[in-house]
């Protein structure tokens, strides 16, 4: 019998010998620790020595008695017996020779890290578990900082009755299997010092979307259990495998989470600890980017190994530590993803409202991050603690402040999970998707704002942020297959605004995205105007200056003219002129910047890094197709709505047709904020690596503007031509088609947008309701202008596609274009289906005619 084994002596095969988590870490050791990756020491107490525990201490038959009849759906009865059987465990005795053989492995470990006592994390693995067909990580428990061959025993034993947890009783009896045929074991492995480092979780793939190209990594200081028990948001990375092992620094996206709490250390008795986080440490994430990419590098080395062994693809659930002593990562266990690398790919289920926008917005109670993709309905119940779970019933959607395993009974007669704190990685975002069923977490106020018995809706379909719904909201579930979706000869493309629903349309067939559009980002993820940023330094100064002097009202508030006549450097805002007597909240400007810039000391650099990270989760997305990403296109009006915006932006009579796209980006006024976005493009395709990244100019009213453009774009760093960089036009006005011949020698190409093209070409306000019955597409006078800017730019050997509304909205004017000899069609993502097959059966009947 084999009660005790060293890690490295184990590897899959011996999963019913020491469980799932220690033949990957033994078979991590054995065969990546070549690699550079690095594994903390260890052994393991068998689940040989399980079972002869039980045997020695004659506790089945016991056990058998205490669970005969239970009920799981019983919670109260469940906890009952549960606490119960692990007492029974808890309550037994060694046999003599593996309580010998623990503390020979312990001495034996503790003089291969020089110390008389080590400090050993002891975790449980079930002989079932992690399995592909038997997974639910979290089941049993474990326990960190053990020092001393005392109370490594005595955590070996609590975890010896682990094993009978009222989750992992429930999950058994769920799945079919008999209680005395799942054994555990205990790994016993050298404490990585994340107490005074960093932890995390690190998937192998987008654990939202199941997109395969990424890698995500969440990360908080400490030790790890706080980021599991979702008691604190944690940093959140994602990387791009394809340049990353191209060489790049592929980090797409880094989201800085609120880290104010840590796990450290205790003393005595007191294993673990929680302290605060000083404020200064949070506003720095928690892994440099080296550390990013090394993790990042191991991740994808860990998936590879792993896919090979299981012959397919196998995304993976691992975790790390940064041991803050050694300076050093490591990796503390790994475990196939069981969510999206069971799913059949040849479907795909799209949850969708049937109702406006505009009309469910009213209806909205609270948000949060959304985990998933679907739309649940039901009545909520608040459960504040476990003594209140028997009141829930089936199909009730569950509101409260956190979960842990103990949960899992009832989260799983859930139709939907609503918490207040936690993240993407805490337990309730885990166990919904485990379950299938969506979840909304982090909402901080939802056990306040919803009460049982109401009716509401639960959606994760509109991209990261899930909404509650107060009552029934009309949805609609299509399953689409893939395998029955035509290709076409005329590129299909998608209209993409939302970096967070990118890796979602990238599953739709598609050529890449024809219209990526900066505003979306801008508005919803920087929020501040680029001027603001630019200028912030100075905006602080004001702010103090002005509030020393008393000439700020009680409120915060000073009119502008006063600002102006302040600054010692004149303010670009003073193109707005007639406003001097406007009152700006400059109290308010300063925090509100503060705030959304909490932890990056140069402003600026917080616009250019979150536009690239939002530009580069969608050319990541669709990656090699090409993303064209169409710079600002805000109109003095929308510009004046992010913060700050009053300070530098004029008023127009018609901002439709006043100071927008390319007249701003060479503009005195305005050129240092366009350079923000050309850094922004620069970071995506070298720093990043994803040269699919085109961009466009909007709203070039000449070719002489053109140029100008062009030229300040080099001024950035940024040359068409570098680096196979395109930069496209928009062909939206009748001076873009009238004067085709010319700006295709200043441009790659053009991308027709119609809705301004229709709106200039017939001379109406499209947001006017009074002329809105004249605004159409289909219109004979924008039909004729867009044939003729197709035919120049094909007799000039220039691309052409359409990035407007119309062929989403018609499909006979996608026949138009593709009759036409249009070279793409860029659509939104929610017409994709529809108009490729308009397109598919327009392209066979123009065959059939030439033939």
């Amino acid at each position: 019998m084999k009660y005790l084994v060293w890690l490295d002596e184990v590897g899959i095969e011996d999963i019913p010998l020491v469980g799932g988590k220690n033949a990957s870490l033994g078979e991590m050791i054995r065969n990546l620790s070549s690699l550079g990756v690095n594994v903390p020491y260890g052994f393991v107490v068998t689940s040989e020595a399980y079972y002869e525990y039980i045997r020695y201490n004659r506790l089945e038959e016991e056990i058998r008695r205490v669970l005969q009849g239970l009920d799981t759906k019983n919670v109260a009865d469940l906890a009952r017996r549960g606490h119960t059987v692990r007492e029974l465990i808890k309550g037994g005795e060694f046999p003599k020779e593996i309580e010998e053989g623990i503390k020979e492995y312990y001495q034996k470990l503790s003089e291969r890290y020089r110390s008389f006592a080590v400090d050993v994390a002891v975790r449980s693995s079930a002989t079932a578990e992690d399995l592909p067909d038997a997974s639910f990580a979290g089941q049993q428990e474990t326990y960190l900082n053990v020092v001393g061959a005392e109370n490594v025993l005595t955590a070996v034993k609590n975890g010896f009755a682990s094993l009978f947890t009222d989750r992992a009783i429930s999950y058994r009896e769920a799945f079919g299997f008999d209680h005395f045929k799942v054994g555990i074991a205990m790994g016993v492995q050298k404490m990585a010092r994340s107490d005074v480092g960093a932890s995390g979780v690190m998937f192998t793939l987008d654990t939202e979307t199941g997109f395969k190209d990424v890698v995500v990594i969440n990360a908080t200081y400490g030790l790890g259990e706080l980021l599991v028990q979702g008691m604190v948001t944690p940093d959140e990375y994602m990387v791009f495998k394809p340049t990353l092992q191209a060489g790049y620094s592929a980090i797409i996206e880094k989201k800085l989470g609120r880290k104010d709490r840590k796990m450290v250390y205790g003393v005595g008795q007191e294993r673990v600890k929680v302290v605060n986080v000083a404020l200064q440490e949070q506003k720095h994430f928690a892994l440099s980017d080296d550390e990013i990419l090394q993790l990042a590098r191991w991740g994808i080395l860990i998936e590879e190994y792993y896919s090979r062994r299981r012959g397919r693809w196998m995304p993976m659930d691992i975790e790390w530590a940064k041991d803050g002593l050694l300076n050093q990562l490591f990796i503390v266990q790994a475990r196939p993803e069981t969510v999206h690398s069971r799913k059949e790919e040849n479907f795909l289920k799209v949850y969708k409202f049937t109702q406006p926008l505009e009309e469910r917005v009213k209806k909205r109670l609270v948000y949060g991050i959304a985990v998933g993709d679907k739309i649940a309905h039901g009545k909520v119940r608040v459960i504040h603690d476990l003594e209140n779970a028997g009141d829930f019933q089936e199909g009730e959607i569950l509101v409260t402040d956190i979960t842990d395993p103990d949960w899992e009974p009832i989260m799983k007669k859930a139709s939907g999970i609503v918490t207040n704190r936690g993240g993407r990685t805490a337990h309730a975002a885990i166990v919904a998707r485990e379950l299938g069923i969506p979840a909304v977490v982090g909402t901080q106020k939802a056990t306040e704002l919803l009460k049982t018995g109401m009716e509401v809706t639960l959606s994760c379909a509109e991209g990261e942020v899930g909404y509650i719904y107060e009552g029934f909201v009309p949805f609609e579930v299509e399953t689409i297959n893939l395998q029955n979706i035509p290709r076409t000869k005329t590129k299909i493309m998608m209209n993409v605004g939302n970096p967070e629903s990118a890796f979602k349309y990238s599953s739709i067939p598609n050529d890449g995205v024809g219209l990526a559009r900066e505003e979306f980002i801008i508005a919803n993820y920087i929020k501040i105007h680029p001027l603001a940023l630019l200028h912030y330094n100075e905006l602080k100064k004001l702010y103090e200056e002005l509030k020393a002097q008393a000439l700020l009202d009680d409120r915060g508030n000073v009119s502008i003219g006063v600002i102006y006549r302040h600054a010692k450097e004149p303010l670009l805002g003073r193109l707005a002129k007639g406003k001097d007597r406007k009152l700006v909240n400059l109290q308010r400007l300063v925090e509100d910047i503060e705030n959304l810039t909490f932890g990056y000391e140069d402003k600026a650099q917080y616009f250019v890094k979150k536009l690239s990270y939002g530009i580069a989760k969608i050319s990541s997305a669709f990656y090699p197709n090409p993303v064209i990403v169409r710079f600002s296109d805000f109109k003095s009006n929308e510009y004046r709505g992010l913060i700050g915006g009053e300070l530098f932006e004029p008023e127009e009579e018609n901002p439709m047709i006043g100071w927008r796209g390319a007249s701003r980006y060479y503009s005195e006024a305005y050129k240092p904020a366009f350079g923000l976005e050309c850094q922004a493009i620069l970071r995506v395709r070298n720093k990043m690596g994803l040269t699919n990244t085109k961009v466009m100019v909007p709203f070039c009213r000449t070719p002489e503007e053109g140029e100008k453009v062009l030229r300040v774009m080099e001024e950035y760093g940024l040359r068409r031509g570098d680096n196979g960089l395109e930069v496209y036009v928009m062909a939206e006005l009748p001076s873009n088609v009238v004067l085709a011949d010319r700006f295709a020698e200043i441009f790659d190409g053009f991308s027709i947008g119609s809705n301004d093209l229709t709106q200039l070409a017939l001379g109406l306000d499209r947001d006017s309701g009074l002329v809105a019955h004249l605004y159409d597409e289909r219109n004979e006078a924008v039909r004729r202008l867009i044939a003729q800017l197709i035919h120049i730019a094909k007799e000039k050997g220039k691309k052409v596609g359409i990035c407007g509304q119309g062929p989403s909205d018609f499909p006979e004017f996608a026949v138009f274009l593709v009759e036409q000899g249009i070279d793409s069609i860029s659509l939104n993502p929610d017409s994709v289906f529809k108009t490729m097959l308009v397109v598919w059966q327009a392209e066979n009947r123009m065959k059939e005619v030439v033939s």
